[in-house]
């Protein structure tokens, strides 16, 4: 019973800190307030703005069966994307780090959609050695099956908030190798395949509101300057990561031509 109590101060305890923390109300307020700025400009575009839009990859115009490949497809976004374009004709791709969550996503987008084109790979995005060994796996997959040794769309969508410091292999901030890094050179990895694509292919980056509040210098580019820090300014390195993201989908649009 004492534990029992003790257990539940301590607990209680960190919830407090948690509350009064400066990375807390960082989120609360800052971000609160990216959303409002977020959804100002998109009410502004859809009054004011001319509506662009932009030439779709079907299924439709490719001779073979396109293929889509998505990162962290496991959930949320990334799944919901998954669900949607396995229904127009592709066959997704789904990289996700877990082997349990990869099959219950496939079986999930089955129940929903019985004629889904699926396959799955293990990745971490944190790891660059996880992506090469990705790249490898999907092209001999392409080589090996009917399908054309193309990627038609990628969508960049993995990504992780962490509230204590890790480092990853190459001695990145994990939140910044997985939600930076990682997009970075899987994006450089697969270019060969988008661009020996026949039709035209696109690049997705899915970046967050909250890469206003980010801003990039050369001390936060690996985020090794937040593994030093007494507390861990988890908020602050979640948005450097989502405007070097929204960075990199600048870089691609400014510099490819897919």
């Amino acid at each position: 019973m004492i534990m029992v109590v003790i257990n539940l101060i301590k607990d209680l305890w960190r919830g407090l800190h948690f509350v009064l923390s400066i990375q807390f109300w960082r989120m609360a307020l800052l971000w609160t307030l990216s959303v409002l700025v977020s959804h100002f400009q998109l009410l502004k575009d859809s009054l004011f703005s001319h509506k662009i839009v932009y030439p779709r990859c079907s299924s439709s115009t490719f001779p073979n069966t396109p293929v889509c490949v998505i990162t962290g497809a496991t959930s949320g976004l990334g799944f919901s994307t998954a669900c949607k374009i396995s229904k127009e004709g592709f066959v997704v791709v789904i990289v996700g780090r877990s082997e349990q969550l990869l099959s219950e996503t496939i079986r999930k987008i089955k129940d929903l959609n019985e004629d889904a084109q699926l396959k799955a790979f293990q990745a971490d995005l944190s790891s660059v050695e996880s992506i090469i060994k990705f790249k490898d796996s999907l092209r001999q997959w392409l080589l090996d099956s009917n399908l054309h040794c193309s990627v038609q769309i990628l969508i960049n969508n993995a990504g992780i908030l962490a509230t204590s410091p890790r480092v990853t292999a190459e001695g990145y901030d994990q939140m910044i190798g997985t939600n930076y890094v990682g997009a970075f050179v899987l994006t450089k990895l697969l270019l060969p395949l988008l661009e020996n694509s026949p039709v035209s292919s696109k690049i997705v980056n899915v970046t967050s509101f909250t890469h206003r509040a980010g801003r990039v210098d050369e001390g936060t580019v690996s985020g090794k300057k937040f593994l030093s820090s007494k507390h861990y300014p988890y908020a602050q390195v979640y948005e450097y990561s989502k405007r070097k993201r929204h960075i990199l989908d600048e870089l691609v649009q400014a510099t490819l031509y897919l």
